[in-house]
C-alpha cells in the first residue's frame, strides 16, 4: 500500500505540473500550415545529428589509450543525457526566447519565456514545422557542442568536474552565442541581425567549442609524460568508424539547418559532401608531401576539418566554392595540428587545431564565396562583389572567440577552486576507465 500511495503521489505531481504549464498540452488536431514532408525531413535530421555524438565517441575513443576509451564514451553519452534535460528546462529559453534586459546590451542572452518549454507547442512556428520539432533539432546541436570540447582534456579530467563544466558552459557560453546568431538577439550582440552568415553552426558550434578546448587544454596542463611518452591511437578502426558516422550525421546537421526539404537543403547536402571529400584528399596529399605516406589518421582528420569548415557556408556557397572551402580547411588545420608540439600545449585530440581553426576558416571563407545564386541565400561574398561581408564575418568570429575564451576560463577557475578539475596522478596512471567508472573496455577471457 505504501508503494501504491507513493506512486499515486508522483502521478498527482505530474498532473499538477501539466496543469501548471498548459503550453505542453497535446494539440487536438494538426496545426495549420504544417508541411508533412518538411516535418518528416526534420525528424530525420534530428536523428542524424543525434547519431553524431555516438560517432564522436567512437572517433575520440579510438584515438586515446586503451585504459581511457570508456571514459570518453561515457562523457559523450552523459552529454546526450545531461544536455537534453538542461536544454528542455532552461537552455532553449536562454537561446531562443526574447532578449533579457534592454538597451544596447539587451541582446546578450535570451529570457525565461520558454522555461520548462512554456509556450513551446505543436503549432507551426518555424517555417512549416512544429515549434516543438525545431526545439528538439536545436537540442541535438546543443548536445554535440560541449561534447566536442572533451577531446582537448581527454584522459585527465574528473568525471564530476566534466559534468559541472559542460552544464555551466551550455548556459553561459553556448546559449548566448546561439542567441546572438540564431535567436534574434537585438542591440550590440545581434550578429544575425548584422548579417553574419552561419548556416549550421560555424561560430555557434565549432569556433565556440574550439576556443574553449584550447583554454581547457592550457588550463589543465599536459598529460603525464607528454610529449615524451605519448602513445599512438589504441584503435584506429574505431576512429574510422566514428569519422564515418560523423560524416553520415553531418548531412542532417547541415541540410537540416534549412528547416525544410527544399533547394537550400539540397545545396547544403551537396556542398557538405564536396567540401568533406576535398579536405580528406588535400590532407592525404599534404601527408604524402611531408612524410612520404598518406595516413589513415590524416585522411579522417582532414574529413572532419572539411565537415567543420563547410558548416557555416553550406547555405550560401556553390559546389565550386565548396571545393575551395574544403581544401583550405585541410591546409590550415594541417598547419595548426603540426604546430601544436612547437607551441607546447596539450590539446589531446586536436580539438582546437581542427574545430577551432577550420571553424574560423569556414566562417571567413563564407564571406569570400557566398553567392545569391544558392537557393535561400540573398547575400554575396567578396568574390561576388560584396567586400563588406568579410568584415561582418570577422566580427562574428572575434565576438565568439573572446566570449568563449573568457567565460570558459572563468568557469574552469571556479570549478577548480571548488571541486577540482584534474584527476589524481595515480588515477591518470591507472586509467580513468577503472578509477572513474570501475570498468574496462577490453576483457581477455581464457
Amino acid at each position: 500500500m505504501k508503494i501504491f500511495s507513493r506512486w499515486t503521489t508522483v502521478g498527482a505531481i505530474f498532473v499538477l505540473f501539466s496543469l501548471a504549464f498548459p503550453g505542453l498540452a497535446l494539440a487536438a488536431e494538426e496545426p495549420a500550415g504544417l508541411d508533412t514532408g518538411d516535418t518528416a525531413w526534420m525528424m530525420t535530421s534530428c536523428a542524424l545529428v543525434l547519431l553524431m555524438t555516438p560517432g564522436l565517441a567512437f572517433f575520440y575513443g579510438g584515438l586515446v589509450r586503451r585504459k581511457n576509451v570508456l571514459s570518453v564514451l561515457v562523457q559523450c553519452f552523459m552529454a546526450m543525457c545531461l544536455i537534453t534535460v538542461a536544454w528542455v528546462v532552461l537552455g532553449y529559453s536562454l537561446a531562443f526566447a526574447g532578449d533579457i534586459g534592454s538597451g544596447s546590451l539587451g541582446g546578450i542572452i535570451g529570457g525565461f519565456d520558454h522555461f520548462l518549454l512554456r509556450g513551446v507547442g505543436y503549432d507551426v512556428g518555424e517555417g512549416t514545422i512544429p515549434t516543438m520539432l525545431f526545439m528538439i533539432f536545436q537540442c541535438m546541436f546543443a548536445i554535440i557542442t560541449p561534447a566536442l570540447i572533451l577531446g582537448a582534456f581527454a584522459e585527465r579530467i574528473k568525471f564530476g568536474a566534466y559534468c559541472v563544466f559542460i552544464l555551466l558552459w551550455l548556459f553561459l557560453v553556448y546559449c548566448p552565442v546561439c542567441h546572438w546568431v540564431w535567436g534574434g538577439a537585438a542591440g550590440f550582440f545581434g550578429l544575425g541581425n548584422d548579417g553574419a552568415l552561419d548556416f549550421a553552426g560555424g561560430t555557434v558550434v565549432h569556433i565556440n567549442a574550439g576556443i574553449s578546448a584550447l583554454v581547457c587544454a592550457i588550463f589543465l596542463g599536459k598529460r603525464q609524460g607528454y610529449p615524451e611518452k605519448t602513445s599512438p591511437p589504441h584503435n584506429l578502426p574505431f576512429a574510422v568508424l566514428g569519422a564515418g558516422l560523423l560524416w553520415f550525421g553531418w548531412f542532417g546537421f547541415n541540410a537540416g539547418s534549412a528547416v525544410a526539404a527544399n533547394g537550400s537543403a539540397t545545396n547544403a547536402f551537396v556542398v557538405t559532401q564536396i567540401a568533406t571529400a576535398a579536405a580528406g584528399l588535400t590532407w592525404a596529399i599534404l601527408d604524402r608531401i611531408r612524410s612520404k605516406k598518406p595516413t589513415c589518421l590524416g585522411i579522417i582528420t582532414g574529413v572532419v576539418a572539411g565537415l567543420v569548415a563547410i558548416t557555416p557556408a553550406s547555405g550560401s556557397v556553390s559546389p565550386i566554392g565548396a571545393l575551395c572551402v574544403g581544401a583550405g580547411a585541410a591546409i590550415f588545420a594541417f598547419i595548426a595540428v603540426n604546430l601544436k608540439a612547437k607551441l607546447k600545449y596539450d590539446d589531446s585530440l586536436d580539438v582546437f587545431g581542427v574545430h577551432g581553426v577550420a571553424g574560423i576558416w569556414g566562417a571567413i571563407a563564407t564571406g569570400l564565396w557566398a553567392t545569391s545564386m544558392v537557393p535561400g541565400n540573398e547575400t554575396n561574398g567578396l568574390f561576388y562583389g560584396n567586400a563588406a561581408q568579410i568584415g561582418i564575418q570577422i566580427k562574428a568570429v572575434l565576438f565568439t572567440v573572446v566570449w568563449s575564451g573568457v567565460i570558459s576560463l572563468i568557469l574552469l577557475k571556479l570549478i577548480d577552486m571548488t571541486i577540482g578539475l584534474r584527476s589524481e596522478s595515480r588515477d591518470e596512471r591507472v586509467g580513468l576507465d577503472l578509477t572513474e567508472h570501475a570498468e574496462t573496455a577490453y576483457t581477455l577471457v581464457d
